[in-house]
């Protein structure tokens, strides 16, 4: 018998039921994103790069939403979204690389790292893996700065040539962009953004999402049904990587530059508190964290100096009265008042 099918599994009616839910939420933000927003922001520049930026984060922090279904606490994903910009960086400056090649390169450099990396390491568990982590981003950041023939240490690289057209097969795709086209940018953060919530739910569905799941629970007992653990931490390990490389690929286009300091300890702990406050038992927690939180911030931004004391005040109370996350609350007054109508 397939040790999978030892597991709990939920309903059909449950399972088509997520499907549905999980279908209008990706038409909603699609038709929120993708029509209403730029309709709303057209004159207005800064706001549609504070969006841009949040699809962006949303898209790197997904990748540490999937470390935590493993049962790891990932403090590492700027480091790894700081390998995918240099990777970028490097390609197009010093290779000639077009950035649509540059772009899925950097998630496959960062999986290999995280490959050579995890599969030590995945070994231990808490909050030793926790430190561990920390450490590699802050390994990445010394590594950039102590390989100057190569990354042009703390002057970084500078004045990278904007995305090409992207064609196949004389067909265009993309359209080369545009010096201040912040459309351009907007419209590819968006995309990544609506792809890697997909690409997540697939794989959080999937056979290998239920062994994913079943690791958090317990790592013993899924041994014991056959399921080869090290190679399956591994592998979640590696997908978390890409989400990163891919992320600092789309980061280091948007601004043009990567410095060592890019992406640092700091933002590896602001990803996993998106998860934490969207919610770790929801695939769309990692995204609707990081735009209630951003978006949060900027609102706050009218307080100036109070803005930071306030936004972590708001956020620790977050956290400690919604402990499973803003999505879970949502699901339960949905689940209340469908009960209530039946």
């Amino acid at each position: 018998m397939d040790s999978i099918q030892l597991m709990s599994k939920p309903t059909n009616s449950r399972v088509r039921k997520r499907h549905i839910n999980f279908v209008i939420f990706i038409c909603l933000v699609s038709v929120i994103y993708f029509v209403i927003m730029p309709v709303l922001f057209a004159d207005q520049g800064y706001y549609t790069s504070v969006m841009t930026t949040m699809a962006g984060v949303s898209f790197i922090s997904m990748g540490v939403w999937l470390t935590f279904v493993i049962g790891r606490i990932n403090l590492a994903q700027a480091g790894f979204a700081l390998i995918g910009s240099y990777t970028t960086g490097i390609l197009m400056s010093k290779l000639g690389f077009s950035f649509w090649l540059c772009l899925p390169l950097s998630g496959i450099v960062a999986a290999c790292f995280g490959f050579l990396i995890g599969w030590p390491v995945l070994r231990l568990k808490g909050v030793y893996f926790a430190m561990i982590t920390l450490s590699l981003t802050e390994a990445s950041r010394l590594s950039a700065l102590s390989f100057p023939a190569l990354t042009n240490g703390p002057r970084g690289i500078v004045d990278l040539p904007l995305p090409g057209e992207l064609s196949i097969f004389g067909i265009t795709l993309v359209s080369a962009f545009e010096l201040g086209d912040r459309f351009a940018y907007f419209y590819l953060g968006g995309f990544l953004m609506v792809c890697g919530l997909i690409l997540l739910w697939l794989i959080d569905t999937s056979r290998m999402g239920a062994v994913f799941h079943s690791l958090r629970q317990n790592e013993d007992l899924a041994s014991s049904l056959g399921i080869n653990v090290a190679k399956y931490r591994v592998v979640a390990f590696m997908i978390a990587c890409f989400y990163g490389g891919v992320g600092g690929s789309f980061f280091t286009a948007l601004q043009r530059n990567v410095y060592p300091q890019s992406f640092q300890v700091i933002d590896s702990v602001y990803f996993m508190i998106y998860c934490f406050v969207g919610g770790l038992e929801f695939v769309i927690g990692a995204v609707v964290g990081t735009f209630v939180l951003l978006g949060l911030f900027e609102v706050l931004g009218e307080f100036q100096q109070y803005q930071t004391v306030m936004f972590s005040g708001l956020m620790i109370l977050g956290i400690l009265f919604m402990p499973n996350g803003i999505v879970s609350v949502i699901s339960g007054f949905v689940s209340q008042r469908r009960g209530g109508d039946g």
